[in-house]
């Protein structure tokens, strides 16, 4: 039983701040890079070969896989009347337009990989709540579970990037 979110909801209202919390981490994360520097800025480079590397599973495919399954979540979520095939487009359509900005404004690479494994994050938090909906035989209980598990997340995530942009973390990423 697939049940409509309104904008009325509370629940769909606390959804979109932190849909849009993790946007705005996204695109700091991803097209800003923290605000860091990086020595490959400043040119543009291509990868039209999927999986080019000899270990498929290195981690930055892996954190590419993870960084985007909560963006399938919160599609899920948001968009009830749209049907699958139109979420995993519009999920596909995210990550070309990364990795497009990425290429444009040259400050990564445009990878084909990267829009693969993208998409297969945000694939995977599609049917993690398709899998909560069916679970909890109702859309609005499992976006009220969803709720509950991302308002600590999206907490420890800021804490987590601001600590990170003080260096205040063993991890050193410029």
């Amino acid at each position: 039983m697939k049940e409509e979110s309104s904008n009325n909801n509370p629940a769909t209202r606390l959804t979109t701040v932190l849909f849009i919390i993790y946007g705005v981490a996204l695109v700091w994360i991803l097209l800003l890079k923290l605000g860091v520097q990086f020595s490959y800025m400043g040119t543009r480079s291509t990868n039209l070969i999927p999986f080019n590397e000899p270990v498929i599973f290195t981690s930055e495919n892996i954190l590419n896989v993870l960084i985007f399954v909560p963006l399938g979540i919160y599609v899920g979520v948001l968009f009830t009347r749209w049907i699958f095939g139109k979420k995993l487009f519009f999920l596909f359509l995210l990550s070309l337009l990364v990795e497009g900005l990425q290429y444009l404004f040259r400050i990564g690479a445009f990878d084909v990989t990267d829009l693969m494994t993208n998409t297969l994050g945000g694939l995977i938090g599609l049917l993690l709540f398709s899998g909560l909906e069916r679970a909890f035989h109702n859309g609005i209980k499992a976006q009220k579970f969803i709720n509950l598990l991302a308002v600590p997340a999206t907490a420890l995530l800021i804490l987590l990037l601001v600590l990170l942009k003080m260096n205040l973390l063993p991890v050193r990423y410029q």
